[in-house]
């Protein structure tokens, strides 16, 4: 059964590749969503897809990229989507 979180992901994660090293992780797990920055520096992403692969993804969001340094992640359930890819938001 699919799943939609809601993520923010705090620290710094804007002008570290957080964003592109997130959908190269999307590809790999097959999470269907988005990835944005937000003006108050945090990244904003919206992940659908299974349970267990959420897991996995909202492991990688707490490590994000080499440059990066992740302070705190928040998620929240919500409603599905049915998005069809994961695409990087400007």
């Amino acid at each position: 059964m699919k799943k939609l979180l809601k993520i923010t992901v705090y620290g710094k994660v804007q002008g570290v590749s957080y964003r592109v090293s997130t959908k190269v992780i999307a590809d790999q797990l097959d999470v269907k969503g988005f990835v944005k920055n937000l003006p108050n520096k945090t990244v904003y992403i919206e992940a659908e897809a299974s349970l267990l692969i959420l897991d996995q993804f909202l492991e990688w969001c707490h490590e994000g990229p080499e440059r990066g340094e992740v302070a705190k992640v928040e998620h929240q359930e919500s409603e599905v989507q049915e998005y069809t890819t994961f695409e990087i938001r400007k």
